[in-house]
């Protein structure tokens, strides 16, 4: 057998982590190689890996996340109203196979988009597609699409999505176009994917921020009905920089 043969064979066929894995075998004595069940098990296992990290590193571009933040880094205290056992039980996230939505709230500089960012990061190395957006790009984008037809496309897009995650919510008004685009969005999520949304405003003014009361009541309906909530505490952590 050709082992060279071998090894340009799994390249050709884009087995990168076999082909790695292989050569790295072929580098080492004859009598210190693993027999032919080890090396077999030993080539996929490293291919699965290989694919999941370029899954992963996929689905982190895609993202768009404002930080590079990991649920290691968030500040978890008495203060901020944050237990390292809420964020433990949003780790492996179920909540997004459950297709809950999660609203985290708290004033400016409280860390809501980085804990945002770190959930996104942590859905992205566990397979869920996930697309973060502020609501200026938010409004931006259904704007753009309205205009140049590519609206469904959008919609079909985030609908696509495992996690979407809307930060900044409550700080741009929103034009009737932008409500019914939002409530569109939320319908075509609501009990299927999950929907992260991030804001300094309290809830209990959402409604009034909405505006138009039919529509709020239904974009409110579809949010809260089936979420966890995070009200976030303390000093702006910016002051820490």
């Amino acid at each position: 057998m050709n082992r060279e043969a071998t090894l340009e064979q799994l390249r050709t066929l884009k087995l990168q982590g076999m082909a790695r894995s292989y050569e790295a075998v072929l580098s080492l004595p004859v009598q210190s190689q693993p027999g032919a069940h080890e090396l077999l098990a030993q080539l996929v296992q490293h291919e699965i890996e290989n694919k999941r990290s370029k899954r992963t590193d996929l689905y982190l571009r895609l993202s768009k996340l404002r930080y590079a933040s990991m649920l290691e880094e968030i500040k978890c205290s008495t203060e901020r109203n944050l237990t390292r056992e809420q964020v433990s039980s949003l780790a492996d996230c179920s909540w997004i196979e459950r297709a809950e939505n999660l609203l985290v709230i708290g004033a400016t500089g409280c860390g809501k988009s980085f804990l945002a960012c770190g959930l996104g990061h942590q859905a992205c190395q566990l397979g869920y597609k996930t697309l973060y957006l502020n609501m200026n790009r938010f409004i931006e984008k259904v704007t753009l699409a309205k205009l140049d037809g590519t609206f469904i496309k959008l919609l079909n897009q985030i609908e696509k999505t495992s996690l979407l995650i809307l930060d900044d919510f409550g700080l741009q008004p929103l034009s009737a176009d932008n409500r019914l685009a939002l409530l569109q969005i939320l319908e075509d999520r609501y009990k299927r994917k999950a929907t992260l949304i991030a804001s300094q405003l309290p809830v209990l003014k959402w409604h009034e921020y909405l505006g138009d009361p039919t529509l709020a009541d239904a974009i409110l309906d579809r949010l809260t009905a089936n979420a966890q909530r995070i009200d976030l505490k303390g000093k702006s952590l910016r002051h820490d920089k």
